[in-house]
């Protein structure tokens, strides 16, 4: 039996709306747990100018809360920690990554692409999310079509299905996961937008953000318009992303 949770792993406080949330997946399998995007780690709350430093932590407008790191919230369903497997990772940006650490057996899933910016001098990177030296396992360009996007099948001792699917431009290698529960597709889209009104507005301020953030942003409008055409195709398939909270509610309650 597959149960999927629908969990908040990181607080940010912006200018644009002050309710960032870090919209992570818990997916438990029997007794394996899998996890899309870890959040902020417990490491990072109990030593966020150390791990974070004190000009990143300002410019973002994190919040640091222990109860809201993705170890904290798999104890308080009564999970065991132990049992996360295996984490699918959508980019390397720290607040996606930061609780790696905290379940540092598990094998961490990403694009080679993403994997290879992580190891450049891009300097959007913290290092010490990979200090522990996990197991990673890298994936590459697929002849694999998943609703006219590229995919990627994730390779774990899962049921599950779950793919990577390229969604260039926030990052290098930036990646959304697509999973199918029970016949009904999700669409993880990571940070391929940070609020959804920027699928449909394009003088949102958030769009600026967005576009500041983005190592090309070019791929990134030009992954906005694939994500456009697959909403309006295949209202079928449930889209999300990691940064908008209103849609967190939508699976939260």
């Amino acid at each position: 039996m597959t149960e999927i949770h629908h969990l908040n792993c990181v607080k940010i406080v912006s200018p644009i709306n002050d309710n960032v949330c870090g919209h992570c997946l818990l997916i438990k399998e029997n007794d394996k747990h899998i996890l899309i995007d870890t959040g902020i780690g417990l490491l990072d709350t109990l030593n966020p100018t150390e791990r974070i430093g004190q000009q990143l932590i300002g410019i973002v407008g994190y919040r640091f809360d222990e109860n809201q790191t993705m170890v904290r919230q798999i104890e308080n369903l009564g999970l065991d920690p132990k049992n996360v497997t295996d984490c699918i990772i959508s980019h390397l940006d720290n607040d996606h990554i930061g609780g790696l650490a905290d379940f540092p057996k598990a094998t961490v899933h990403v694009s080679v692409e993403e994997l290879d910016n992580f190891n450049s001098d891009n300097q959007r990177y913290l290092k010490l999310p990979l200090a522990h030296n996990p197991t990673i396992k890298t994936y590459g360009k697929s002849d694999f079509d998943w609703f006219g996007f590229e995919a990627r099948k994730i390779s774990a001792d899962i049921e599950t299905e779950i793919f990577l699917i390229p969604l260039f431009g926030h990052t290098l290698g930036h990646c959304g996961v697509a999973l199918k529960v029970n016949d009904k597709w999700l669409f993880y889209v990571a940070d391929a937008y940070y609020m959804r009104v920027e699928l449909t507005d394009d003088t949102h301020p958030v769009n600026e953000l967005a576009k500041i953030r983005a190592d090309d942003n070019n791929l990134r409008v030009l992954t906005l318009d694939k994500i456009r055409k697959l909403v309006n195709d295949h209202p079928e398939i449930e889209i999300y992303g990691y940064h908008d909270i209103e849609e967190f509610r939508l699976y939260s309650n």
